[in-house]
């Protein structure tokens, strides 16, 4: 713990939601488990099938690993808060889970932007595809995702640890996360606030433009196909990404850009659920139904493990 803090507070207790809290349980264990098996299916089909080995499914495949990362950061310990009636979590326990989830969740935010450029490349310059973004040129790009998502989440960690927590030590939320800790720091919080809307404005900002230039050269291109089968074909590739993009943007926009104040709590809740467990769930669902390849891919899989079940 950094030299700088003095808190007084060793645990703090996650309020969460507290009305129909068995509902809530049996609801958010099925989109936990929906989540793990819809992502990881989409990983375990992209690395086993070859004609799935492109960088789109290749980026699309540290997508599914994200939400996975993401969603497991927050729901075992909000899943197991449920069942309980006081949902506590130590300090040191605290920090951790808000290190990681901001690691991840900063990583997916630049992913996306990444994955809006592979858009770019493949449908404005499709002759040189493969020569523009070869194996090697993709693992760099999501080194360095995971290399920023890990910066960023160092900064405001760093940050959390300088504060000192007095207490009251009620956080109301249902796990870590930097706007209700800052509530209830006992110490000048205005640094934290300030860094934090810079980072997540430079961030949100810098994912957006990069995703709005690559689809606006994107739309030109496909305005320019002559035929309609080819137009279609082009942009049914990129519908879902753009779904994708819209889900997770708007949530975190809503969240880290909202005005801090006890009101706000129980709004940034509601799209903390969406931004840490319906759009992870969401995310394989929205590929699969929308991309052609993925769901030949999938029926292909799906015949095979068929025929050996009933030869057995």
């Amino acid at each position: 713990m950094a030299g700088g803090n003095h808190s007084s507070v060793t645990e703090f207790v996650l309020v969460g939601f507290t009305n129909l809290q068995e509902l809530l349980f049996g609801i958010f264990l099925l989109t936990y488990i929906t989540t793990l098996v819809g992502n990881l299916g989409m990983i375990i089909l992209i690395r086993t099938n070859s004609q799935l080995h492109v960088p789109m499914y290749f980026f699309l495949s540290h997508l599914s690993l994200m939400d996975i990362c993401c969603s497991s950061s927050i729901t075992p310990k909000f899943l197991s808060g449920l069942l309980v009636e006081r949902n506590v979590i130590s300090f040191n326990g605290c920090i951790t889970q808000f290190y990681f989830f901001a690691v991840f969740g900063t990583t997916e935010a630049i992913l996306l932007a990444v994955m809006a450029y592979d858009r770019y490349v493949a449908i404005c310059e499709p002759l040189r595809y493969l020569v523009a973004m070869p194996h090697g040129v993709c693992v760099q790009l999501v080194v360095g995702c995971y290399a920023a998502g890990s910066l960023n989440a160092l900064v405001h960690t760093s940050g959390l640890l300088r504060l000192s927590f007095c207490g009251p030590n009620l956080v109301n939320h249902f796990y870590c996360e930097m706007p209700p800790l800052l509530l209830l720091s006992c110490s000048d919080t205005w640094l934290n606030k300030t860094v934090m809307a810079v980072c997540v404005g430079f961030i949100i900002t810098i994912s957006v433009l990069a995703i709005v230039v690559s689809y606006s050269c994107i739309l030109l291109a496909i305005w320019n196909i002559r035929s309609a089968e080819g137009r279609h074909k082009a942009f049914s590739t990129c519908t879902s990404h753009l779904m994708v993009v819209a889900l997770f943007y708007g949530s975190a926009a809503f969240l880290y850009l909202h005005p801090f104040s006890r009101h706000a709590e129980d709004q940034g809740k509601t799209a903390s659920v969406f931004y840490t467990m319906v759009t992870p769930m969401l995310n394989p669902f929205i590929y699969s139904l929308r991309n052609k390849e993925v769901r030949s891919t999938l029926r292909r899989a799906t015949n095979r493990l068929l025929s050996c079940m009933y030869s057995h």
